[in-house]
């Protein structure tokens, strides 16, 4: 076999090879189209799915509980059920609980608590009223100011939790269905031990 005739066929498997080669890289440009058209089809399924439910046509997001993260993916709110309660908690950088919100069939209620986790603040609505918590950083109740049974009243308690002060506004109650008149205003002053020191009017 001459020169020529080794070159002519050398060149001959040059172009098989780069013919073989252009295919192979046809089909693996054409697998990753398809394979990115799939991933991106499929990423819109699911944003989909998630701010429009199946069987929804209003675009409303219906989930048994929500979470906010932070940048350090730690929780900072939540809104959940609590049994048969919708609750809504917002945390500190900490976790711990600041505020919670809560509406169940006997009322709803906003509760506030300090950096230590101690309660110190709760706005409570019922049907008999609004009632408001005071308490200091102990836990211990020192004010209550209470608006139901339509006699709105304020109490001061000391740092053992017992009453001081009391000072309410007339009205009427009824106890064991016995309707009482309360006086058009009082003022009681308690000693430590609980008991009347000074009382208008007398």
């Amino acid at each position: 076999m001459t020169t020529d005739e080794r070159l002519e066929r050398l060149e001959r498997a040059l172009g098989r090879s780069r013919r073989f080669n252009l295919w192979l890289l046809a089909a693996m440009g054409l697998a990753a189209g398809a394979w990115l058209l799939a991933g991106a089809f499929h990423g819109e399924q699911a944003w989909a799915q998630t701010t429009k439910p199946e069987n929804d046509s209003s675009g409303v997001i219906r989930a048994k509980g929500f979470v906010v993260e932070d940048e350090n993916g730690k929780t900072r709110a939540m809104l959940d059920m609590n049994k048969d309660v919708p609750r809504l908690r917002l945390f500190d950088e900490k976790g711990k609980p600041l505020v919670s919100l809560d509406a169940s069939k006997d009322g709803a209620g906003l509760f506030l608590a300090d950096e230590n986790g101690k309660l110190r603040a709760g706005l409570i609505a019922n049907k008999d009223g609004p009632m408001l918590k005071l308490a200091d950083e102990n836990g211990t109740l020192r004010v209550l100011l209470d608006a139901s049974k339509g006699r709105p009243g304020l109490s001061l308690a000391d740092k053992n939790g017992k009453t001081r002060a009391e000072l309410g506004v007339g009205g009427t109650e009824s106890r064991d269905g016995t309707i009482v008149q309360h006086p058009e205003f009082t003022l009681t002053l308690f000693d430590p031990e609980g008991k009347v020191i000074w009382q208008s009017p007398r």
